[in-house]
């Protein structure tokens, strides 16, 4: 029973760290790391996709307080944006929360490793085509600008969109427990032409709200396992706070690189397991 309290703690301290550094929530960690360990170490029979979906929320709802708190002192949270992307993100969350339900284990290995593979081929394209975001007229509605050290970053958000894109994007994050991150960065950067670090900063800001409500569906389901949980918060405090301060010290490019090896690594795993 130590072992297993040790090993929560750490896998949520790492999965937290990572997540909050990408701007990821830190599901696309946990999740496999706590199957891995439910097949090879005593105390984890309790892993199953509903349940690790539901723990995995949980988890990210304390990620993304702790991380926000440091990327408020820094000003990188664009709370407006983050804020319309809720509208979407929330009723979404708790929807895929439901639908977690009716998935049966490896088909949920398979589904996941191609969806995070998927985001992170993404990611690549943007790199190997130089996309760049679009200049954005100053006078349109909807422009935000923000400041990066001496470099201002202007980008455009259209409500309609980042409402229906947000739906899609918290549903994947309720039926998949990754807290909407590992697909959100993405969007913001590509669709939207978001700054790396606004977008990693306005995600885990996001965070805090569609973890509470996918949670909330997960446990009117019964699918929380109390009696893990306080093993999982205090990692997940500190490795959220640790991966915040490490974000405001390394540069966009090297962000983006590690966000891509991490998902392509992970999902990998994941496809490895469905079909194993």
């Amino acid at each position: 029973m130590i072992l297993a309290i040790v090993i929560c703690f750490c896998i949520a301290m790492l999965a937290a760290f990572v997540g909050s550094l990408a701007g990821l929530g830190g599901g696309v960690v946990l999740i496999p790391l706590l199957f891995l360990a439910s097949g090879n170490i005593e105390g984890f029979s309790w892993v199953t996709p509903q349940t690790v979906v539901a723990m995995s929320l949980l988890v990210m709802f304390f990620t993304g307080m702790s991380s926000t708190l440091s990327f408020a002192k820094s000003k990188r949270i664009d709370y407006k944006a983050g804020g319309m992307f809720l509208l979407g993100s929330i009723p979404g969350s708790m929807f895929g929360a439901w639908l977690n339900q009716f998935v049966h284990a490896n088909t949920f290995y398979i589904y996941f490793g191609l969806l995070i593979i998927f985001i992170a081929g993404i990611l690549f394209y943007r790199q190997l085509k130089g996309i760049k975001p679009r200049k954005v007229d100053d006078t349109a509605k909807g422009v935000r600008h923000a400041q990066i050290g001496d470099e201002v970053f202007t980008y455009h958000i259209r409500v309609v969109p980042a409402i229906l894109i947000a739906f899609f994007v918290g549903m994947l994050s309720g039926f998949f427990g990754i807290g909407g991150g590992a697909i959100m960065v993405p969007v913001m950067l590509l669709a939207f032409g978001f700054p790396t670090h606004i977008a990693t900063a306005t995600s885990m800001f996001m965070i805090i709200f569609v973890s509470l409500f996918g949670s909330i569906t997960h446990i009117t389901l019964g699918n929380i396992e109390w009696e893990y949980v306080l093993f999982f918060i205090p990692g997940a405090w500190i490795g959220g706070k640790l991966g915040a301060l490490t974000n405001q010290k390394i540069s966009s490019s090297l962000l983006e690189l590690f966000l891509r090896i991490l998902l392509i690594i992970m999902g990998i795993r994941m496809i490895l397991q469905g079909i194993g």
